[in-house]
């Protein structure tokens, strides 16, 4: 899953690759209590964040745009990346000067931490960061109102025991009004947790085990979703893919099923989902693909390498023929599928042969886009404890010649869609007064000379140039 860095703020839209929204109403209050989140990491933190000021919106808190302005500051964490927890505790020490500048004025700042950092550390925070009041796991986050009334009490307040009830059942509802400034395009989480423990990743000890929420639950918030103006929804998990909910007859359903259930709430009109495994790629959800004209045609399937030695010792299950066969099997249900990847270089024990084995693979498969990282070892894991790191100078260079490689395939697929007809989702005005900037069916965003359309309105174009990252077309009548 891709990572990303952002701020709820009333005025900024949603989207996985920039900067998104979650606004709240305005408070009856005279002067309501404002509430600051800033958001590490991927998309899930991203939805949770909305979770949480959802929540809050319901105890009478108001977004703001800055922490200076806040009376209460919350940073969602990860803990996928190196370097994460210092970049937790650089940010609490800039606070830590606010909430005293505040104080001074006889203005109190509560200092919250959640996610996956505040969830491995837990009362670390608090011994490091005294001016933390609040920490709280990505699993125990429905009791962020209760928590925070124990602080107003005068706790210190460390949540992060694996709750036993279904967070998803205490949580609010997002308001119609609510859903409508964050964007047409929505978040919506259906899995979390991941049970596979591959051997460089730290999610199983901060999510969990994997748990998978209900058809009647997921349909219901997308139906909420939809009737705040929603027409796109991607479905949000670890292992999005290993989702096996109760579905509506009382049985239990697999990802594929799912998919067909949600293409029938009325005035949706796109679906994704990331982020998936390729251990659980099943029948039924390639045949979705064929199937569904609503489900995009872009699919997230991390492979992380290229050699069977390292996929083993990574404890990845499957061979890299296993992952080649796959994608030729979903090339001939969806032939115009874009596919994405991660990759991970320099994990420990990696020789030369292993990375040109990885090489191989991605020339094989041709990506439209993939995200490239050198191992980082995280604390926990079983991949911490194995010999043969490979030197910080082989992985920076491993990694530039992998990325050429990625970019060149990029460029590649983005010049193929060239006089390609296709439809775009309006999404927001572009930066010039007659430019409009909507989403294409393989997530690239699209530029348009168009100011008659309304976001959320869906428009057959043709591609007519490329940017770095980004289409340009024009409109067909």
């Amino acid at each position: 899953m891709s990572t990303l860095e952002t701020t709820l703020t009333p005025s900024s839209s949603l989207e996985a690759d920039a900067k998104t929204a979650a606004n709240t109403p305005a408070s009856t209050d005279a002067n309501p209590r404002k509430v600051f989140v800033k958001t590490y990491g991927c998309q899930m933190n991203v939805y949770d964040s909305q979770r949480m000021a959802d929540s809050l919106a319901a105890e009478g808190y108001v977004t703001t745009e800055t922490p200076e302005d806040a009376d209460l500051v919350l940073l969602n964490t990860c803990h996928i990346r190196e370097r994460a927890s210092e970049k937790l505790y650089s940010a609490l020490g800039r606070l830590r000067k606010l909430k005293d500048k505040n104080a001074a004025k006889g203005k109190e700042l509560t200092i919250g931490v959640a996610g996956c950092v505040a969830q491995a550390e837990g009362q670390e925070i608090l011994r490091r960061a005294p001016s933390v009041d609040l920490v709280i796991g990505p699993q125990t986050y429905h009791r962020l109102p209760q928590a925070l009334a124990k602080v107003r009490d005068g706790e210190k307040v460390v949540e992060t025991e694996y709750a036993l009830e279904d967070k998803f059942e205490h949580l609010p509802a997002p308001q119609r009004e609510v859903v409508r400034k964050r964007g047409v395009s929505a978040f919506l989480t259906v899995q979390e947790g991941c049970d596979k423990f591959c051997t460089f990743c730290v999610v199983p000890y901060t999510r969990g085990s994997e748990v998978s929420r209900s058809v009647a639950q997921i349909v219901a918030e997308a139906e909420k979703l939809v009737a705040g103006g929603v027409r796109e929804i991607t479905l949000l998990g670890q292992n999005v893919n290993a989702w096996h909910g109760l579905g509506d007859d009382g049985r239990e359903w697999g990802f594929g099923e799912l998919l067909y259930r949600l293409a029938e709430v009325p005035e949706l009109t796109r679906l994704r989902y990331t982020t998936s495994h390729p251990r659980d790629m099943d029948d039924a959800l390639i045949n979705a693909h064929r199937d569904l004209d609503i489900l995009m045609p872009y699919l997230h399937l991390p492979v992380q390498a290229g050699s069977d030695r390292i996929l083993k010792a990574m404890n990845r299950k499957h061979k890299s023929d296993d992952y080649r066969r796959l994608i030729e099997r979903i090339r001939e249900a969806r032939p115009d599928m874009a596919l994405s990847g991660d990759f991970i270089v320099g994990f420990p024990g990696e020789t030369d042969q292993d990375f040109e084995d990885t090489m191989q693979l991605v020339r094989d498969v041709k990506y439209a886009q993939a995200y490239s990282f050198k191992y980082s070892s995280r604390p926990g894991t079983p991949g911490a404890d194995l010999p043969d790191h490979v030197d910080e100078a082989v992985k920076d260079e491993r990694l530039q010649r992998l990325q050429a490689l990625l970019n060149e395939q990029q460029y590649a697929f983005q010049d193929s869609l060239v006089g390609k007809k296709t439809s775009v989702l309006i999404e927001k005005p572009g930066r010039e007064e007659h430019q409009m900037v909507g989403r294409s069916p393989w997530l690239l965003p699209v530029i348009i000379d168009n100011n008659h359309d309304q976001i959320g309105d869906i428009i057959d174009v043709e591609i007519i140039s490329t940017g770095t990252n980004s289409l340009v077309a024009k409109k067909l009548s």
